[in-house]
This record gives structure tokens, sequence and C-alpha cells, in this order.
């Protein structure tokens, strides 16, 4: 038994039957990292700049942040009093339902989806409610709509949804919408919206306007590449930002953090990270073909990530997804299984792509040749 089967003190049960989040991990041999949806591209040269230029780490942040704000809130056309920050877009997640769904509340998302949803209740008791995908790794909006009773307080979509790929269309959008109650809040999770390339999805400062009770999430981890310095953003009505602000850890956004922010939004900076973008868009095109040839179904990749389904005893998937992530981890090369769903591939170096294939193929051709 291991050491942390059992505590050693009373803890709660419900807290215990949760796992806890799980980090990527790092290969500890040559190879690659594509379990946790990094930019495997260097920081762009202005922001790295930026960074090392701040200096005054005896110092808090400027309070408020409000240049940082301005400029965030202007991409949707508000001012900074309806833009938040916190370290990362999953702390305002934790804010939101902590802010929202009481003890015995509930709060609503699609399964699988982000793995932190799960959990984000557990602190103050509020109750998760996973509603399965649809056979194309979609959103059910329309279960999801009917799992809404009189405990829920909140929604969370995820769109692009992680780990399966597809974006959340925009009149699928508006018709769930229209079937949440205007007292409910909604929380769309764009944390990979730069990736976006299908016209008919939904963006969230094309909606933000017509729902008072819908937030949109973004973060500065995925395509601006500044995981390790967590700094996501919500946009939102301001007396729902202030409830979050209330249940949040103050200070918890470093002066680092937002110097390299705010450099990330400079003209220069974003012809470049447009440029790379676009790299890593093509990337994942090339990757998702690659696997349909293989004879995978890999469900719409709209982020920089990949799906192949676990499917046992159907075609156009895989069998197990933990002894697929073991091949890869013998190689040196770590993807991110989800037992009994499928395994999520990171968009990384080009390089990665023939490997990722190679390793695939010949995994598919032991599992035809076991039947």
């Amino acid at each position: 038994m291991s050491d942390t089967a059992t505590p050693p003190v009373r803890l709660r049960a419900d807290v215990l039957a949760v796992p806890a989040y799980r980090q990527g991990a790092t290969p500890s041999k040559p190879g690659y990292k594509l379990s946790s949806n990094e930019n495997p591209f260097d920081p762009l040269p202005g922001v790295a700049a930026a960074v090392a230029a701040r200096v005054d780490h005896n110092r808090y942040a400027a309070a408020g942040m409000p240049d940082l704000r301005t400029a965030i809130g202007a991409e949707f056309g508000v001012g900074p009093e309806r833009v938040h920050l916190a370290a990362g877009s999953v702390a305002i997640l934790f804010q939101l339902v902590h802010a929202a769904a009481a003890a015995g509340e509930s709060y609503v998302f699609a399964w699988p989806s982000f793995e932190a949803y799960p959990s984000l209740g557990l602190a103050n008791g509020a109750r998760g409610v996973g509603v399965p995908l649809t056979a194309a790794a979609e959103h059910d909006l329309e279960a999801m709509a009917a799992a809404i009773d009189e405990s829920t307080r909140v929604v969370l979509l995820c769109t692009p949804n992680n780990p399966t790929g597809p974006a959340i269309r925009r009149d699928a959008f508006d018709a769930f919408m229209a079937r949440v109650p205007a007292d409910t809040l909604v929380v769309l999770d764009e944390a990979y919206r730069e990736f976006v390339t299908d016209p008919d999805a939904v963006r969230g400062e094309d909606v933000l306007a017509a729902h008072p009770n819908l937030v949109v999430l973004r973060t500065f981890s995925k395509a601006y590449g500044l995981a390790g310095l967590r700094i996501g953003t919500a946009v939102g009505h301001p007396a729902i930002l202030a409830a979050a602000a209330s249940v949040g850890i103050p200070l918890s956004v470093t002066g680092v953090a937002e110097v390299a922010a705010r450099a990330s939004l400079a003209p220069e900076a974003r012809a470049e990270l447009a440029d790379r973008i676009g790299e890593i868009v093509s990337r994942r095109e090339e990757l998702a073909a690659g696997l349909r040839r293989l004879g995978i179904d890999v469900p719409a990749a709209q982020g920089n990530f990949v799906w192949l389904p676990e499917r046992a005893d159907a075609p156009g998937g895989i069998a197990s997804a933990a002894a697929l992530a073991a091949d890869f981890a013998e190689t040196g090369t770590l993807v991110r299984p989800f037992a009994g769903s499928g395994v999520r591939i990171s968009v990384g170096e080009a390089e990665s792509i023939p490997v990722v294939i190679e390793i695939v193929r010949e995994y598919l051709a032991r599992q035809e040749g076991s039947k």
C-alpha cells in the first residue's frame, strides 16, 4: 500500500473520491513532450526581453493591472471593469464555481473535458454533473440543457473541447443559451481560441454582449506560450467578476506575468505570434491527416492537439489508451492517456509528427495482429 493510500487524519470522503489534477509528465529520456498542450516555440523575443528587463521583484504588480485589463478589454469592445485576471484561466474557473455554487448546489460540464472540471466544486461542496459527449466527441448541448435543474448554478462549455478537439458551433450555442435560465452562469472556456479555424465556431467576442450571464475565459498559456508564468483572463459582467475576485487568492498574478502578457499584445509581437499559430495549425492538420490515413477517426481538431478515441471492439480507434501511451513512453515521447476514453496528442515540434505517426502505425499493426 502506498503512503498516500490511507491518510493519517480524518479527511472529507468526497475529496478523497476525486483524483487530483495530474500535470503532463516530462520525458525521462530523449523524445518529445506531447502531453501538456504546451506551445513548442520559445517565448517571443520581445516578450523575453520585457521579462528580462523586469527587475523590481521586490514590488507587487500594479494594483488591478489597469493597462493590461484595458488592452484585453479592447479585444472585446469593453472597458477594463469587465476584465478579470488570475493565475491561469483554471484559477478563474475555481473562483467562478465557488462564487456561484454553494454546498449542495451543482454545476454542469461535458465529459470528457478539461480534467480539472470535476474537482472545481470540492472545496465548497458543490456537485459536478458531467454530461457525456456525443459520438462525434462534441458537447451534447441538448443533453446538457436537459441536465440543468433547480440546483444548477454554473454551466461550463469548453470550446474547442480539451481533450477531444471539436469546437461548439455558433448556431448550437445560440440555441443552447435560449434554454439556459437567465440567472444561471455560463462560462465559455476558450483556452484554445486562437487555434480555431472553423468559421462556424462560436467566438466569445461575438456573443458576450447578448448574454449578461456569460463569462468568456482566455489564457496566455497556450497560443502565447506563457504557461510557466500563469496568467489567464475573464471577460464578463463586472458584478460576476467582482464575486470571483472575492473568493480568489489575492496577489496571485505576478508582475513578471503582467509584463509578459502586455508585451505579447504589442503589434509587433502579434504579427510574429500569428505566424507561429499558423505553423501550429498546419502541423495539427498534417498530424490529423496522417492519423486518419492509418484508419483513426480523429475528431474535428480545433485546438493544438488531436484525439485518438479508445474503441476496443470497433474500427476507427485504439484498443487501449494506456497501452498506446506506454508505447510512446518507451520511445521517450509522452502523450496524455484518458483511461477508457482515448489518447490526446499535443502538436509539438515539426520533427515529432513522423515519430507520432510511426508509433501509432506500429501499435495498430500489433493491435490488428492480436485479433
